[in-house]
């Protein structure tokens, strides 16, 4: 029998303290990190890493546009046009990693063939068309995917510690409850809770394949709090978070009839120890962000082997064919993002993975015919 666990960590860092939140410093490490490695690749083949400066103001603010852009123009077009200042109410949520690649696409575009000379008196930006000596679009695409693989990694986690971008049900013991949603409702509840924390059950009993037991303990902050008023918000407030929330029920499968429960005093405070059921789903973010580590060291290799030598083109086609395909298989462990989704056969972020896997295609075979007409 495989295991699950029972995930459920704070979103800040520190308690009650936002932000910040491991998702803005997991995205931000990433950025940092490949920082770094591309100051480190231009000064192996002979570039003045001052550009690095410039490349990254173009990568954070290509990621960031880009990603905000898609996931409105893609999954939420009518909400969009109907209110566009959506856009900068980041704070909503919705992110789009296909949005992301089109604007970083674009972006090294620019860096490659254009200078910006800024005039801050008065406050102006002109753009001059001028090629880079030595980083053309190629060259600096092939560079920079291999920090973008990384880049990856480290957002995938950030949704997995956010239990964003959660997975199917996996019908089985194997996989995650993402237990921190019910934990949120209780603890901002008007019900006076200290802190509530689902925790693995040791019971091996299972009411159906991948509906697994959870025990979730709520511990409250007034230690006056009698038992039967423990026992009352037990019965009717806690059972209803637990069977009247669908964000709730999502991961939560809690039965239909009276809570299962105990009331005790731990350190003197008034506790509840509730005895539910979760919903064990795929982890689809770790999958995601374990194969683009894995892409991460493929294109590090490469490069490391032959540095100024890699054939133009081989990193980002290599990049392309594999993040999308497998982004295509990934999205079979994911729920879908959008209601309108589900009536689809494939949904949005499949559909969104052709063009670019694609043109991954093409660039490799470009590679390829390139290389045997120099051999």
């Amino acid at each position: 029998m495989l295991l699950h666990i029972v995930w459920d960590p704070m979103r800040e860092i520190i308690k009650d303290i936002q932000p910040p939140v491991w998702y803005s410093l997991l995205f931000a490490s990433g950025f940092i990190i490949g920082y770094q490695i591309m100051v480190h690749i231009f000064k192996k083949e002979g570039k003045d890493p001052l550009n690095v400066d410039t490349l990254t103001v173009h990568m954070v603010l290509a990621t960031i546009v880009g990603a905000r852009l898609g996931h409105l123009v893609f999954y939420e077009p009518q909400r969009f046009l109907a209110d566009p200042l959506m856009f900068f109410r980041t704070w909503e949520g919705g992110l789009a990693s296909h949005g992301a690649a089109f604007g970083i696409l674009a972006a090294l575009y620019l860096y490659s063939h254009y200078f910006v000379d800024a005039n801050w008196s008065p406050f102006r930006f002109k753009f001059r068309k001028e090629r880079r000596v030595g980083q053309s679009y190629l060259w600096i695409v092939d560079r920079i995917v291999i920090t973008v693989a990384l880049a990856a990694v480290f957002i995938r986690f950030g949704n997995f510690v956010n239990s964003e971008i959660i997975g199917k049900p996996t019908e089985s013991d194997y996989g995650v409850v993402f237990a921190r949603v019910a934990e949120e409702i209780i603890e901002d509840s008007d019900l006076g809770v200290e802190s509530a924390e689902a925790s693995k059950s040791d019971s091996e009993e299972r009411l159906e394949p991948g509906i697994v037991p959870i025990d979730l303990t709520i511990i409250f902050e007034n230690r006056q709090l009698s038992e039967p008023d423990a026992r009352k918000i037990a019965e009717t407030r806690i059972k209803s978070i637990l069977t009247r929330y669908p964000n709730v029920n999502e991961h939560y499968a809690e039965p239909a009839g009276p809570l299962n429960y105990e009331f005790k005093l731990v350190d003197r405070k008034p506790t509840l120890i509730v005895h539910t059921w979760g919903v064990v789903r795929h982890p689809a973010q770790l999958y995601e962000s374990g194969t683009s580590l894995l892409l991460f060291f493929i294109l590090l290799g490469i490069w490391l082997k032959y540095k100024d030598r890699t054939p133009e083109g081989l990193l980002i086609g290599i990049f392309l064919v594999w993040i999308f395909a497998l982004r295509w298989f990934h999205e079979t462990f994911k729920e879908n993002q959008v209601d309108f989704e589900n009536d689809m056969t494939y949904n949005m972020g499949q559909l969104l993975s052709i063009p670019l896997l694609a043109l991954g295609v093409f660039i490799l075979i470009r590679v390829l015919l390139k290389s045997r007409k120099s051999s």
